[in-house]
């Protein structure tokens, strides 16, 4: 799961909120994963790439951090032996169901990929603020100062003019009261409780910079 959008992210949340369940199919696996690796999966994916030719298995955790025990200590090579040792025990209890022969599941040279949920629930959450809540919100600041407020993905920038009015901004008892007029806009959309008060700040920035650096471009700012 990558964007909010994606159906495995949205049937993913149904399990979250107890509308559905994973698929009977991966229940066993699931739990083999769980009580190997100590993490708890919460679904489990199979289709194809490579025009057909080669199964991907994508299994989801709640949380990033469930993910490490399957990745190198640089983070950026899947670990092998954990690829053969999920794709030998999912070849195993497709066997017991007799799901091998449906011309559907298949195990050779399987790709296991892995996902989390709390990234892109805080994504969907805060993009569910409007850009209307955020004229409203503007308003109701009523600042000179403040040219902007842009929220993507899971965090929000407020726009000030200049690069001095961001550093006049940093510490100071103004960026407190906007982030919780913000956080009050997003806890209306925070259903799973993944974002915290405690540990939600706006982030700064200027006019002066986006002109400057993005040629005033919004897609060259979030790219």
């Amino acid at each position: 799961m990558i964007m909010p959008y994606d159906q495995d992210y949205q049937e993913t949340k149904q399990i979250m909120l107890g509308n559905t369940t994973m698929k009977p199919e991966f229940k066993k696996l699931a739990e083999w994963i769980d009580k190997t690796y100590g993490v708890k999966t919460i679904n489990i994916f199979f289709d194809t790439i490579d025009e057909g030719t080669r199964p991907r298995l994508e299994i989801c955790f709640e949380f990033e951090q469930e993910k490490a025990p399957f990745y190198n200590k640089n983070k950026l090579n899947h670990q092998r032996d954990a690829q053969q040792a999920i794709q030998d025990k999912l070849e195993e209890v497709l066997k017991e169901q007799d799901l091998l022969k449906t011309g559907y599941y298949f195990t050779d040279n399987l790709w296991v990929i892995y996902g989390s949920f709390a990234p892109v629930a805080k994504w969907e959450a805060n993009e569910r603020v409007s850009q209307e809540d955020l004229l409203q919100l503007k308003k109701e600041i009523n600042n000179s100062d403040l040219w902007e407020i842009s929220n993507r993905f899971s965090g929000v920038v407020f726009f000030l003019h200049t690069d001095a009015q961001v550093k006049k901004y940093a510490s100071s008892e103004a960026r407190k009261i906007w982030t919780d007029k913000y956080f009050d806009l997003l806890n209306q959309y925070n259903e799973f409780g993944y974002f915290k008060r405690e540990e939600f700040v706006i982030e700064l920035d200027s006019k002066e910079n986006f002109d400057k650096n993005y040629a005033s471009n919004w897609y060259y700012y979030y790219k």
